[in-house]
C-alpha cells in the first residue's frame, strides 16, 4: 500500500486514516513467520511544520523455540510515531521507505518495524532448559542422562575437538 506523503505534506488540511492487512512474503523473515496477515492502522495528521504519522500493528508470529525447537506463537501489538517535515522526504537518508516521488511504502514500513519488534531469539518460556546434548530429548521431559555422559562426545569424530579444548 502506498501513501503519497509528499502530496499530503503540501496540501493536507484534514487527517488521513487507513486500515489494511499486509501479506508480507514469508521468506523475508529470519527465524519466524507470520501466522496470518498483520492488521495495520495508519494515520497522518497535519502539523504546523509537517505531519505526524502513526502506525499501529497487530501481528501473530509463529516460530520454533531457540532452545527446545517446540513450535510457538506470539502476538505483537505495537505502535510507532513519526514526525515528518517536507524537507525530510527529499533527504536521501530519510529513515522511512519513500520513493523518489515522495510515496511512502506502508508494507515496507510494517516489515521494518516487525524486524525491530520481534526478538532474534524466541523461547517457548523464559525457563526453557532446551535439549540434552547427549540424547537430544527435552531436558524438562525427564532426560535420564547423567552429567558424566556428556564427557564423551556423541560423535567419535568430535573427540579431537574435545582434546583441543582440554
Amino acid at each position: 500500500m502506498q501513501f503519497d506523503l509528499q502530496a499530503f505534506l503540501e496540501n493536507a488540511r484534514v487527517p488521513y486514516k487507513a486500515h489494511f492487512l499486509t501479506s508480507l512474503p514469508q521468506a523475508d523473515f529470519t527465524g519466524f513467520r507470520l501466522a496470518a496477515p498483520a492488521e495495520c492502522d495508519f494515520s497522518a495528521t497535519p502539523t504546523a511544520d509537517g505531519a505526524a504519522l502513526l502506525l499501529c500493528v497487530k501481528a501473530q508470529v509463529e516460530a520454533e523455540c531457540a532452545r527446545c525447537l517446540e513450535p510457538l506463537q506470539r502476538n505483537y501489538d505495537f505502535q510507532r510515531e513519526y514526525l515528518v517535515r517536507p524537507q525530510d522526504v527529499e533527504d536521501p537518508d530519510f529513515e522511512l521507505p519513500c520513493s523518489k516521488k515522495g510515496c511512502l511504502d506502508l508494507e515496507e514500513l510494517v516489515y521494518q518495524e516487525l524486524i525491530f519488534e520481534v526478538p532474534t531469539v524466541l523461547l517457548c518460556s523464559p525457563d526453557c532448559q532446551g535439549l540434552c546434548p547427549v540424547c537430544g530429548k527435552k531436558k524438562a521431559a525427564g532426560c535420564t542422562c547423567r552429567p558424566a555422559d556428556s564427557a564423551a562426545p556423541a560423535d567419535a569424530r568430535l573427540s579431537i575437538l574435545k582434546q583441543l579444548l582440554s
